[in-house]
C-alpha cells in the first residue's frame, strides 16, 4: 500500500473509518482526505516517499482538507468536514473543522445507597465547530497554541419509562431542568504541545505532551460557566532488538459553580475496554502501558494494561482495571502506517476494537 501511495502520489486519498466503540456500538464511514499542494510539491513528496522506508516519507502536505461521515448500530451518526493549514515550515499551524450528528450513549450515576448505579441513556443531537491556531516555539518541538470550541446540542433521556421520559423531555424543553433540551456551550482556551516522536502513525520512539485548559463561559455565548483543565502524555522508548515499552497518562480536572451542567461535560475515563463515559468525574487520572515484540519487518504482537480513576467531590469514587493484547499489521510500511487488532478486558467483559495506530 505504501509503494501505491508513493507511486501515485494524488490529491485525493479516501480513508475508511472502523467504529468498535462499546458505548455506540460497531460502526463504519468513508473519509475523504484531499491535500492541497503544487505541481512542484506533489512531485517532491512523492519522490521523498519512494526513497523512504520503515516509516520515513511525509504523507501529510502543508495543506489538507477532510469531509467525512460515519454511523454505529445504535443509531448515532455523525457527518463532519475539517482544514488544516500550515505556513513557514509548520511554526504557523491552523485547524479548524465543523459538525453535525447525533450520539445515543449511556451515561451512569453513582447512587450513595447500597453502591448502586443508575444507568441512563441519553440523545445528544446537534452542531459542534472547533478552531485551533498554533505557534511554534523558534525551531523547537514546543507549539503553543489558542482554541475556541462551540456545541448546540438537543439532549433528551430514555430512563426506560414512556411516561417518565415525556415528562423530561417537557421540563427541558421549557428550561425547567438545566443540560435537558437545547443547550449551548461555548469555550476559549490556551493549549501546549511538545511533541519529538519519530513518527505520527505508529511511533516508536519519543514522546508527545499535551496540555490544554478551556474556559465555558456564559460571556462567551454559552449557558453553562465550567473550567476544564486536561493533560495527556505519551513516550515511546526502545527496550532491546524487537522490543518496544509504550507509556501514556492522562489527567483531567473539571470545575463549575452551576448545580447542574449537561450529563456529558465532566471528563471521563477513556481506555481500550472500557466504554465511553461510563466512568465520569471531577477527576479523571490514568495510566497505561503495552509492550510490543516485532514478529518480522510487517507484523507485531503486544500487551497492555491499564488503570483509571473518577474522582468526584459529590460521590464515592470509582476505579477500574483493564487489559488485553493485540496485534498490528504494517500496511504502509514507508509511512510506518500500522492497522491490526486489539481484545481488550475489563469487569468481566470482553471488547474487540479494530485500530490504527498504537492503540493509545
Amino acid at each position: 500500500m505504501g509503494h501505491y501511495i508513493a507511486e501515485n502520489a494524488t490529491g485525493f486519498l479516501p480513508v475508511p473509518i472502523i467504529i468498535t466503540e462499546p458505548a455506540v456500538g460497531y460502526g463504519g464511514g468513508l473519509v475523504g482526505l484531499f491535500l492541497h499542494e503544487s505541481e512542484e510539491e506533489k512531485k517532491a513528496r512523492q519522490q521523498a516517499a519512494l526513497m523512504s522506508v520503515d516509516g520515513g516519507a511525509r504523507l501529510v502536505p502543508a495543506a489538507m482538507t477532510v469531509v467525512g461521515a460515519a454511523g454505529t448500530e445504535n443509531g448515532s451518526w455523525f457527518a463532519f468536514a475539517g482544514h488544516r493549514h500550515s505556513w513557514f515550515k509548520d511554526a504557523l499551524r491552523y485547524t479548524g473543522g465543523a459538525g453535525l450528528g447525533q450520539v445515543n450513549l449511556d451515561v451512569y450515576r453513582e447512587l450513595p445507597i447500597a453502591d448502586l448505579g443508575l444507568k441512563i441513556g441519553t440523545e445528544n443531537s446537534g452542531i459542534a465547530a472547533l478552531q485551533h491556531l498554533q505557534f511554534r516555539v523558534a525551531s523547537t518541538p514546543l507549539m503553543l497554541g489558542v482554541k475556541q470550541v462551540w456545541t448546540k446540542t438537543d439532549v433528551s433521556l430514555d430512563v426506560g419509562n414512556d411516561r417518565v421520559n415525556d415528562v423530561l423531555e417537557w421540563l427541558g424543553d421549557s428550561g425547567k431542568v438545566p443540560g435537558l433540551g437545547e443547550t449551548t456551550n461555548s469555550a476559549l482556551g490556551l493549549t501546549v504541545e511538545y511533541d519529538t516522536r519519530d513518527n505520527i502513525f505508529y511511533p516508536t520512539e519519543g514522546y508527545i505532551l499535551n496540555a490544554e485548559y478551556m474556559v465555558y463561559d456564559r460571556k462567551l455565548g454559552g449557558d453553562y460557566d465550567y473550567q476544564v483543565f486536561g493533560f495527556d502524555g505519551q513516550g515511546y522508548i526502545p527496550l532491546a532488538n524487537k522490543w518496544n515499552l509504550a507509556l501514556a497518562g492522562n489527567y483531567q480536572q473539571f470545575e463549575s459553580d452551576d448545580l447542574l451542567v449537561p450529563l456529558t461535560s465532566k471528563p471521563y475515563v477513556d481506555m481500550r475496554g472500557v466504554p465511553s463515559f461510563r466512568y465520569q468525574g471531577d477527576k479523571i487520572q490514568t495510566l497505561q502501558s503495552q509492550v510490543t515484540y516485532d514478529i518480522d519487518n510487517r507484523w507485531n504482537v503486544s500487551a497492555f494494561y491499564g488503570y483509571g480513576q473518577a474522582l468526584n467531590s459529590s460521590s464515592d469514587d470509582q476505579s477500574v482495571q483493564a487489559y488485553g493484547a493485540g496485534f498490528r499489521y504494517k500496511i504502509a510500511r514507508r509511512y510506518g502506517l500500522r492497522m491490526g487488532v486489539d481484545l481488550a478486558f475489563s469487569e468481566g467483559k470482553v471488547t474487540s476494537y479494530i485500530n490504527v495506530g498504537t492503540g493509545f
